[in-house]
């Protein structure tokens, strides 16, 4: 983990209220596991208080730059998205654990996600594909405006979009495209609200996979406890674990959903 003050490189709206945002520095150096997430310190004043907590979309080691992908609808965010090339960005990270990709040539692999838990996917679909895993991404949007990076997905491999208005894809929820393709594979990747995780546990009970939990946080590094999840197999519901350090990925059947 390290903190550096980061240039932006690029950045620029995708989709409605969805914006890209690139960083240049030698932190990025630092970066190997897809799913972890970098906490941002927004303004040099006091408010917004807290940093932010954003995943990292892709990471380009070659050109230390690593890019993230963020909805901008609360204060610090919407701060966030009225910066420019050129300016930098207080960054500290890369944080949490990963998801786990040791996987053999030849499986297959499918990535659900949700929303704004679609970004960490993609740095994972690349990783993936380079050991040759066969990667299926199962992408789910409100509207047709707010979806994003559908080529980029779809060069790595076949890509089914689901919204809830059906103005793009499969009408309804990620659920429903999984129902419709009956699809196979070896291990299953998620990031995204947690009734549509909740719902892919429940639908894979016996399939090898990982999540990643949305939280709230407050330092990022395990030492406020504002992000805590309780263990599934815990009788007593005493025990825990906090999603910024311990997670942001879990086993799934790991956690309580």
């Amino acid at each position: 983990m390290q903190q550096e003050k980061m240039k932006i490189s690029s950045h620029r709206e995708i989709a409605s209220q969805i914006f890209e945002l690139s960083l240049e520095g030698e932190l990025v150096n630092e970066m190997k596991q897809p799913g972890q997430f970098v906490h941002l310190r927004i303004s040099e004043s006091i408010e917004p208080l807290l940093r932010r907590p954003i995943s990292i979309a892709e990471i380009e080691h070659r050109h230390k730059r690593f890019t993230m992908i963020y909805r901008a609808d609360g204060k610090g965010t919407r701060m966030l998205s009225h910066k420019k090339a050129g300016e930098t960005i207080d960054v500290l990270g890369p944080l949490g654990n990963g998801f786990p990709i040791e996987r053999k040539k030849g499986e297959k692999a499918l990535l659900v996600g949700g929303g704004i838990g679609v970004p960490p996917l993609y740095e994972l679909s690349k990783q993936l594909v380079k050991q040759g895993v066969e990667v299926f991404h199962v992408l789910g949007h409100e509207t047709a405006s707010k979806v994003f990076y559908m080529d980029e997905f779809s060069s790595l491999g076949k890509t089914y979009v689901a919204t809830v208005d059906g103005s793009l894809g499969t009408k309804g929820f990620v659920t429903d495209v999984l129902d419709q393709e009956d699809l196979s594979f070896d291990c299953l990747y998620s990031c995204g609200p947690m009734p549509m995780l909740k719902a892919l546990e429940n639908k894979y009970p016996a399939i090898e996979g990982y999540i990643s939990l949305e939280k709230r946080m407050g330092c990022g590094i395990g030492a406020c406890f504002a992000c805590v999840c309780h263990l599934a197999d815990d009788p007593s519901g005493t025990k825990y674990r906090k999603v910024c350090s311990d997670g942001p990925v879990f086993k799934i059947g790991e956690v309580m959903i």
